[in-house]
């Protein structure tokens, strides 16, 4: 495995199997290389601090002065996460961590109340951040990555957790890596050396997360210019994907519940903690992983604050 090329700023919320840079050691890997059971995993998407004044406004390249709501929204996420037993194995966010792009008003005050909220995340459940947009720049420059490595750890990186190797990628470079080529083609080598692990380990499952969905419902739908990938591109990481025996990939950026199959390649759009463009709530998916699936809900942060995961899914991870 590939070592990250930064440590992750929240050292103390990151196990050593989530970042090989401050490992235990190789054997501390092969551990978790190995299945032991079913467990499950939250996942989040799209905090994006400033976004829901913005939107209200109607101008959100440069709006997005208060960011409140999303601080009371992020909040109750990790106050449900933390309330959770059994534990997750772990909380991931996917993208658009805040929403001020690289150079604009505000982005420090977001990012500080952001690393604020999510210091409070019990220290028992390892955190993983996935770059966006929003925290890279549509177009990111090398200066724009540097920056999201320095403050929230690496823009592309692997680990395993119960025999399932987790793939964490940097999807604006298929989006538009004009500025930093250099910088594609090293994750390009990197995750065909990943996809060749998957496929030579025999691993229980491999989960893929990033910001940008590859489709919202259909691989061939039409190019949407910004909520999906290209078609071009979008086939050519499927295909990518399944020949190395991905089940899955989770995503944000649309900020409404989407998704859809391809072979037998799911793409699962998860809305957002923060703003929403449709009628979905506020809210967390909870992800569990068996040995021969891996099973998904949506729930409002409201539900999931009030009652918790439900028996049904509590059942699979209690399975042996």
């Amino acid at each position: 495995m590939l070592r990250p090329k930064h440590v992750n700023v929240y050292v103390s919320l990151i196990r050593c199997f989530l970042s090989p840079t401050m490992c235990c050691g190789n054997q501390e890997i092969e551990k978790e290389s190995e299945w032991k059971g079913p467990f499950y995993f939250i996942l989040g998407a799209d905090p994006q601090f400033g976004l829901m004044k913005a939107w209200s406004t109607g101008d959100c390249d440069n709006g997005g002065d208060e960011w409140e709501q999303e601080i009371r929204l992020t909040e109750q996420a990790v106050q449900a996460i933390n309330k959770l037993n059994p534990k997750p194995k772990f909380f991931v966010l996917c993208g658009d961590l805040i929403h001020a792009m690289p150079g604009k008003p505000w982005r420090t005050e977001q990012t500080e109340d952001l690393k604020r909220v999510l210091r409070t995340v019990d220290r028992a459940i390892p955190l993983v951040l996935v770059s966006g947009n929003h925290d890279i720049g549509n177009a990111p420059t090398a200066e724009t990555v540097d920056e999201f490595c320095r403050t929230w750890g690496d823009d592309y990186f692997s680990f395993w957790v119960g025999g399932v190797l987790f793939l964490v990628l940097n999807s604006q470079f298929y989006e538009n890596p004009s500025k930093c080529p250099s910088l594609k083609q090293a994750q390009d080598q990197w995750l065909d050396e990943q996809l060749s692990i998957a496929r030579q380990r025999h691993c229980q499952h491999a989960i893929i997360f990033q910001h940008i969905p590859l489709f919202l419902e259909s691989i061939d739908e039409d190019d949407d210019y910004y909520f999906n990938l290209s078609k071009s591109t979008r086939k050519k990481l499927a295909d990518k994907f399944i020949h190395a025996g991905v089940k899955v990939v989770f995503s944000g950026h649309y900020h409404r519940n989407a998704g859809g199959t391809y072979q037998n390649l799911d793409m699962v759009v998860s809305s957002a903690i923060g703003c929403q463009l449709g009628r979905d709530p506020h809210g967390l998916r909870v992800v569990v992983v068996t040995a021969e699936k891996i099973v998904h809900r949506y729930y409002s942060l409201d539900e999931l604050s009030e009652k918790g995961i439900e028996d049904d899914l509590m059942d699979l991870i209690k399975k042996k």
